[in-house]
């Protein structure tokens, strides 16, 4: 599966439950992308590419003033390739817009989209859970989301070994944690 983005829309793929970034959001405030900008003839004001869009690279936007110049220009439309090999491990892919992952880290998302896929498996109804979900949680921004699901069951519900949680005590406080118990027992 090959992903392109150029933007701050995400996709998400959940590979046994564990949620793999396939895009990055184009940031202004990303390093690699301002060495772009500012290499461009461009700036970053408070996170905006020329004080005017919050993303660094789009497929549109070319009516802001002093984006995009015939040799270029600071906002760039070349999207950003990521891709991987599917296995049976691989359950589906979340694609949404800045507006759910606003909202959502990836995890989140994809821990969201495994209980509802669990329950009706149907990755419309999905898509439409992670908008309610995310107006809920006062999504601010416009929002779009589509599932694709990669096989046609339900992922499987997955048992998380915990881990081992190593706790110590020193003597002073077990001695202190006794004496109080005793004091409590008269």
């Amino acid at each position: 599966m090959v992903v392109a983005n150029a933007g701050d829309c995400r996709a998400v793929l959940s590979r046994r439950g564990k949620a793999i970034e396939m895009s990055r959001d184009h940031k202004p405030i990303c390093s690699k992308e301002r060495r772009r900008i500012e290499a461009s003839g461009g700036y970053v004001d408070e996170g905006y590419l020329n004080g005017q869009l919050n993303v660094a690279r789009a497929l549109g936007d070319w009516h802001m003033e002093g984006l995009k110049c015939q040799d270029g220009g600071p906002l760039s439309a070349e999207p950003e390739l990521m891709g991987t090999r599917l296995t049976e491990e691989d359950e589906f892919l979340i694609i949404g817009c800045d507006g759910l992952w606003d909202v959502f880290m990836s995890q989140n998302a994809v821990d969201f989209a495994r209980r509802r896929l669990q329950e009706h498996n149907n990755p419309a109804m999905c898509s439409k859970d992670l908008v309610v979900e995310a107006l809920k949680r006062n999504s601010s921004d416009n929002l779009a989301v589509v599932v694709v699901c990669f096989q046609p069951q339900p992922p499987l519900n997955l048992v998380i070994p915990r881990g081992r949680v190593h706790r110590s005590i020193s003597a002073e406080g077990l001695r202190e944690l006794q004496s109080f118990l005793d004091k409590r027992e008269n």
